[in-house]
């Protein structure tokens, strides 16, 4: 019995404000962001958030989100707050958006799977923002399900993954429906650990700095013909068709190399030839999205960049 006085058959219609006493009294809630429902305790008190762990049945190694309601409190929890950071906060916040950057002390180590980095967004969806406010503390939250198991959408799945061992607000359905885009912000790299509705491309263009790069090669956009490329699998059948596993039938059609370093070695010649054709499009097959071809990839995305 998670409240005294609760009809254990019967689930409680939760306000805001006994959520918010529940969250700062140590207890574990369900609440609703955009993206799915979370299941939430004080960030900054490990003996609650073991209890998610628990609840879970999630191993230790998995570190958690921390949930904010402003930038200001992000700031606060973290210990370096880079130029990146700043853009895509003021960007993508409130939103589906997390950003992985080292803590501060403030953050228990179990938050974070024992990693000095943590992190963090503010949920766009007015009951969670409002929840985190009134409880005055970050509420850090995975998914409200069994571990591994399917997220929740809706109060209801919540509820039919755990019954009555936790309370839940109601926030009705989530408008995104699927988890936060996850991007480490480490000085003034940003990679991505896990995509979700924002692009990652779109991420790297709207963090690219405004002064001097660290390294050559880290505009959004680079490495590109003049002639207008896409990545696709289906040719454009006026252009230029550049492609790895399948014939296709285009104006002009050049097979690559199925291997990754023999590709490399040939793409920019290619890219040269078809631009001096005067092609008015080309269209490149993607490679597999592994780490083998990971440098090629790059490249196509930056040179397809618009």
């Amino acid at each position: 019995m998670w409240l005294a006085g609760v009809d254990s058959v019967k689930p409680l219609m939760l306000t805001i404000k006994q959520a918010a006493a529940l969250i700062r009294s140590g207890e574990i809630v369900a609440f609703p962001t955009e993206t799915v429902y979370g299941l939430g305790a004080n960030a900054l008190d490990a003996a609650a958030v073991a209890k998610i762990f628990a609840l879970k049945g999630r191993p230790a190694t998995s570190p958690l989100i921390v949930h904010v309601s402003s930038i200001d409190t992000a700031k606060a929890l973290v210990s370096e707050w880079p130029q990146q950071a700043a853009i895509l906060a003021q960007r993508y916040w409130p939103g589906p958006l997390t950003l992985v950057l080292p803590k501060t002390p403030a953050i228990p180590d179990i938050v974070t799977a024992g990693l000095p980095t943590v992190g963090i967004r503010i949920p766009n969806h007015p009951v969670a923002l409002e929840l985190i406010a009134e409880a005055g503390v970050p509420i850090a939250a995975p998914s409200a399900n069994r571990f591994s198991g399917l997220s929740p959408t809706t109060a209801e799945h919540v509820r039919n993954a755990f019954g009555n061992a936790v309370p839940v607000l109601d926030g009705g359905p989530c408008q995104v429906g699927i988890e936060s885009t996850v991007v480490s912000v480490c000085g003034s790299e940003v990679r991505l650990l896990r995509p979700g509705m924002i692009a990652f491309a779109e991420i790297e263009r709207a963090a690219e700095p405004e002064g001097a790069h660290p390294s050559p090669g880290m505009h959004a956009r680079h490495y590109s013909p003049r002639t207008p490329l896409a990545l696709s699998a289906t040719p454009d059948l006026m252009g230029a068709y550049v492609w790895i596993n399948r014939p296709a039938q285009a104006a002009r059609v050049i097979e690559m190399p199925r291997d990754a370093f023999a590709y490399a070695a040939r793409l920019y010649s290619v890219l040269h030839e078809l631009d001096a054709e005067g092609w008015p499009s080309i269209t490149i097959e993607p490679p597999p999205d592994t780490i083998e071809w990971s440098a090629v990839l790059d490249r196509l995305r930056r040179a397809s960049n618009q």
